[in-house]
């Protein structure tokens, strides 16, 4: 690492100990823009990447709730509102008992840079709780969610922080969250993303992010002169992204050949049909979080407790969760021959495994790649202020547009003789329009 990057990050950490997510993230991309930076004095005398890496406001508070017992449980709830020079405050939520502070600035840092790339005017924001839905009643549910929002609703608005849903938090979730806003705020407005179409959800919300990675997928094999049709691919994972991104693949012609959990992965060697991606939502809805029933139904092979990348592929997509794919594994799909890595969670790569991937294949950043999602919700924000609805087929081409604009900015700032380099493309073309729009705002 150059001394002036690591002086950098030596600083950040001393001030943000143990968040080392946070500090993966931070450092991916000061050392991909830090040339930038240097070259231009109107960053550096604005000191505009040290105001990046601090979120602009934190929100910390209590969440009481009753369960079914009668019994007061308390659980903890953030918004990390990181950047919004460009827009409000835009990133999903996120229920799970492994939230942390320094994991929600990891993720709405990321989410700065890729609602830049969209194109859309959305800031960066990430939010949560250490609640964990898994097991709960319907009623507790509702409760913790009436709770989380009574407090969170005096810090979000339709012009100041859009929440949508993430890990633990889905059309359910975000109904309940939206009556209590209602209810509270005496407002029907578009303050969350991801509502059910009957009071505001746009159509193809759901499958956005799956979507929105097979046609960047798509549009990095046209660089190469190569189709996604007839290319076998791995996936991780069996929830919304991953269930999103195998409709996509399968629609297109591509041989999908995994899908995983925490149980372990299934290998279907025909390749999954239509059929089996259907079953991918009953699978989710069982509340199981469990892919060995695939097998059983399909005749696929099921690996209990591995992980999907010892599958000979052409292309793999990482859909579960952060730093899923280590070195080893990047090592192993290489050697297995295969020729492109779609980082479909958010950083669902380690650093090592980002490097070793960029040196011998194609690898595409999950700030560019999985920004489909969050373009989607962009859309539904837009169609909220108009109140407009368009269609299916109107959304999808808009989103289809969207990565194929982001895929051309990656190429633009990420070109390097014969290569792309898209983590470096990404984290540019991000960043500029951010430090300009910080630049013209003054000292905020």
């Amino acid at each position: 690492m150059r001394t002036e990057i690591k002086e950098f990050m030596d600083a950040l950490k001393a001030k943000t100990v143990g968040e080392t997510e946070f500090h993966q993230a931070v450092q991916e991309v000061i050392e991909t823009v830090w040339d930038t930076y240097q070259a231009n004095p109107k960053y550096k005398a604005n000191k505009i990447l040290e105001k990046m890496v601090e979120p602009e406001r934190v929100i910390m508070f209590r969440v009481p709730w009753i369960d079914d017992k009668g019994e007061v449980q308390i659980n903890r709830g953030y918004r990390v509102q990181f950047n919004s020079a460009i827009g409000p405050y835009k990133g999903g939520l996120r229920f799970h008992p492994s939230v942390t502070l320094g994991g929600l600035k990891f993720l709405g840092f990321e989410q700065t840079f890729k609602n830049s790339l969209t194109t859309l005017p959305m800031g960066g924001g990430k939010g949560g709780s250490d609640f964990n839905p898994k097991g709960k009643s319907d009623n507790e549910i509702m409760r913790f969610c009436q709770s989380f929002m009574t407090e969170l609703c005096k810090h979000i608005g339709a012009d100041t922080d859009v929440p949508a849903g993430d890990i633990g938090v889905g059309g359910r979730e975000i109904g309940f969250l939206f009556g209590q806003y209602k209810r509270i705020r005496n407002e029907f407005v578009g303050v969350l993303t991801g509502k059910n179409r009957e009071f505001g959800g746009s159509r193809v919300r759901p499958e956005a992010t799956g979507y929105g990675t097979v046609y960047f997928a798509q549009h990095m094999l046209a660089e190469k002169g190569e189709k996604i049709a007839g290319k076998t691919v791995a996936i991780s994972g069996f929830g919304n992204v991953a269930w999103g991104a195998a409709q996509k693949l399968v629609q297109l012609g591509a041989k999908l050949v995994t899908i995983s959990g925490p149980d372990g992965y299934i290998y279907d060697e025909k390749g999954l049909t239509q059929e089996g991606v259907d079953y991918m939502l009953e699978l989710r809805a069982s509340n199981n979080d469990v892919v060995a029933p695939y097998a059983e139904k399909f005749g696929a092979k099921f690996f209990p407790k591995r992980k999907p990348w010892e599958v000979k592929c052409d292309i793999a997509f990482p859909c579960a969760i952060q730093n899923e794919l280590n070195e080893e594994d990047a090592k192993q799909l290489v050697a297995n021959g295969c020729q492109m890595v779609v980082e479909t969670s958010n950083m669902g790569c380690t650093a090592e495994a980002v490097n070793y991937l960029n040196e011998h294949i194609t690898f595409a950043p999950g700030k560019a790649a999985n920004a489909g999602g969050v373009a989607v919700s962009g859309l539904e924000m837009s169609q909220n202020s108009m109140r407009y609805s368009w269609t299916a087929e109107e959304v999808d081409a808009k989103l289809s547009q969207i990565m194929k604009d982001i895929h051309d900015t990656c190429v633009k700032f990420g070109k390097e003789g014969n290569k792309i380099n898209y983590v470096k493309g990404a984290n540019i073309g991000g960043f500029i329009k951010v430090a300009e729009a910080m630049c013209a705002q003054g000292h905020v």
